[in-house]
């Protein structure tokens, strides 16, 4: 697919607008959507942040719309995902990458005895990092835990994201560790978004996915995406998805218009 864009003044790029409507005229469509820098903008302080109400509006809409499965796919725990989307506890949610599921009304985080001690040795480790950087902050996460550095100049970041990567490592040899925008994770379990799309596909025996995500992390989601499939990229960076919108604001315009052609089948 070839790359467009589309910006906040604009609704979206032609080709994505077909590109829409025809994933609208699916049978069964699964809507996937990162939440942090995707449906609301960024702030320092995470749990601060919240959905854009336009595009929450939409992705209320289409909840609502037969055959169409709305899920938010997040790097969030799924209790920090679910506090700050506010979302219906009929909606499924899934944290950590993939580690966390709240589908069909059920949670589902089964780590073994080995996962959570060796969680625990990699957040010990980094709570050590931590006091040395007093405005990095460490999120620990059911299945890893998150270096946060957006507070910090990028000399201090990379100074603490190295300390942390070495400290994790020496932890936990076998840590999976990925970065994204002003964090780094280490986790005990390989898990994606691409893994968690292609279970979501099976277990709705959807027909097609529409994926909106803003983080390298995504980048796993676009890349299991096939002939059918949409997704869209929010911001810049180098990406696998065959669409680019600006920034969240703009992904607005696309919910709307998503929601608008599946409710005209």
């Amino acid at each position: 697919m070839t790359e467009q864009t589309a910006h906040a003044d604009e609704m979206t790029a032609p080709g994505l607008v077909a590109a829409l409507d025809a994933l609208a005229r699916a049978g069964r469509v699964i809507v996937a959507l990162d939440f942090d820098g995707t449906l609301a903008p960024f702030a320092d302080e995470p749990s601060q942040v919240g959905a854009l109400p336009g595009s929450w509006a939409a992705v209320l809409t289409l909840h609502r719309a037969k055959d169409t499965e709305v899920v938010l796919v997040s790097g969030r725990p799924l209790g920090s995902l679910a506090a700050v989307s506010h979302a219906p506890q009929d909606m499924a949610l899934v944290g950590s990458h993939g580690v966390e599921w709240r589908v069909d009304g059920h949670d589902e985080a089964a780590l073994t005895d080995d996962e959570v001690a060796r969680v625990a040795r990699i957040g010990a480790a980094l709570d050590e990092v931590g006091a040395r950087y007093p405005d990095v902050v460490i999120e620990h996460k059911p299945a890893g835990h998150g270096v946060h550095t957006r507070r910090v100049n990028a000399e201090v970041a990379a100074r603490a994201n190295a300390d942390a990567s070495r400290a994790a490592h020496e932890a936990d040899p076998d840590v999976l560790e990925r970065g994204g925008k002003d964090i780094v994770e280490f986790a005990v379990r390989h898990v994606t978004k691409g893994d968690a799309i292609a279970r979501l596909r099976e277990l709705h025996g959807a027909d097609a996915v529409f994926f909106a995500g803003d983080d390298v992390t995504d980048e796993d989601g676009f890349r299991v995406l096939g002939d059918g499939d949409v997704g869209v990229k929010v911001g810049p960076g180098e990406t696998r998805a065959g669409y680019r919108i600006a920034d969240p604001a703009a992904l607005t315009g696309v919910l709307k218009q998503l929601a608008r052609a599946r409710f005209a089948q």
